[in-house]
């Protein structure tokens, strides 16, 4: 085990970059692979309160933050859709008058086709929303009926066709390995995409999250691991082909269509986590500190319209833990960051993980590029295996 005399408190070199994501935690009915805080609208949208509770949530933040402009908004769910455009508007004013946004933010709003609206496509960009990632999922109607999913391949077709002809980049997100799910079943899905004119896709392996319905008991006709790696294969490849960059695990773009937003997270940006179930994370000259909201909406709204600071739980990053966490999110790029980050993002000298550094490049996990921390093309195949050289590999003294 190699020690490590980590840098004194107010060594971070640099702040960086800020983001915002805003979390609106209804949908019209829980999918069964979904482990995200979802709740089902059963008796209408409190729409007016919870827009009040996330503009007293982050007005509660902005000492934290002073001064910092934010780079980029994502507005995720949940179905943020189910939202009047109106009121995703009035969200949108608030945002603007508490913190610096900047005039070339990203701002991304998450849609499904179920919810689709021409009128509200068309709100939610008069709102300023600046991107729109649709949640297809898949284009198969029995593939879908299997995902619990209420739309079906016209709805989405419909909608990503009416996205595009709004905004500028629309992201379509897609699941593969799916029950039943064969290579040229996937191949269609993702062609359809690719057809579509979509400048981002992000394709997702179907896993069975603990505590989901999936998770306790997984559907019948899952392909077996050889036949889901074919078909993994084959969706990689289509992509790759169609001039798209696998710039990411599981994303996918064409040229400048990256988003902007979640390339922060990876490259260990900070956020701040507002809405119920939200996390975040702030960086100060001596410390990070982690955030989360109540879960449930309803002791969000009930902390937000009362005693805000009972709605926030936050803690400090142990220091031992920095460079995990800052792996754990660099390492999914395809280009990785530059070495640097390490030591400006979380005060800790890559000197002082150089027994780690070895260990992965040994394996060949890990390029060798003295200038980046970049995965290799096995360290992206086995990405876990990666990261576990930098797990609690090192102490404190």
């Amino acid at each position: 085990m190699t020690a490590i005399n980590f840098p004194r408190p107010g060594h971070l070199t640099a702040l960086p970059p800020l983001s915002l994501y805003i979390h609106i935690p209804w949908c019209v009915r829980k999918c069964p692979y979904c482990d995200f805080n979802s709740h089902q609208a059963k008796n209408g949208l409190p729409e007016d309160a919870y827009i009040d509770a996330l503009l007293t949530d982050l007005q509660s933040e902005l000492p934290n933050v002073w001064g910092r402009a934010v780079e980029t908004v994502f507005i995720g769910g949940g179905t943020p859709s189910l939202f009047q455009a109106a009121s995703i508007n009035r969200l949108l004013n608030g945002v603007r008058s508490l913190v610096k946004l900047q005039p070339q933010a990203e701002i991304t709003l998450e849609a499904n086709p179920g919810t689709f609206e021409k009128e509200k496509f068309q709100g939610f960009k008069d709102a300023g929303i600046t991107r729109l990632s649709i949640g297809v999922q898949s284009f198969d109607d029995a593939a879908l009926q299997s995902l619990g999913r209420i739309h079906n391949h016209r709805e989405a077709l419909t909608a990503v066709e009416t996205a595009l002809n709004l905004f500028e980049r629309v992201n379509i997100d897609l699941m593969y390995a799916l029950p039943n799910q064969t290579v040229q079943t996937a191949l269609h899905d993702i062609q359809t995409a690719i057809a579509s004119g979509a400048g981002h896709i992000s394709a997702y392996h179907l896993t069975m999250e603990p505590n989901t319905p999936f998770g306790h008991t997984p559907p019948p006709g899952l392909p077996q691991d050889e036949a889901a790696l074919d078909i993994e294969e084959a969706v990689h490849g289509a992509l790759a082909e169609a001039g798209f960059a696998h710039y990411e695990t599981s994303a996918f773009s064409r040229p400048g269509h990256a988003c902007r937003h979640n390339l922060n997270y990876w490259q260990f940006g900070d956020y701040i986590g507002i809405g119920a179930g939200a996390h975040g994370k702030i960086s100060y000259p001596a410390r990070i500190e982690r955030t989360v909201r109540r879960r449930h909406p309803n002791d969000y709204l009930a902390a937000m319209h009362g005693k805000v600071s009972d709605g926030i739980e936050r803690q400090t990053v142990a220091a031992e833990d920095l460079p995990f966490e800052f792996m754990m999110n660099a390492l999914r790029l395809t280009d990785g960051v530059p070495a640097a980050w390490l030591q400006e993002r979380t005060g800790v000298p890559a000197a002082k993980i150089a027994a780690q550094i070895r260990a992965a490049q040994t394996k060949g996990l890990l390029d060798n590029d003295p200038l980046y921390f970049r995965p290799s093309e096995t360290g992206r195949r086995f990405l876990n295996d990666l990261l576990q050289c930098f797990y609690k590999g090192f102490s404190i003294i």
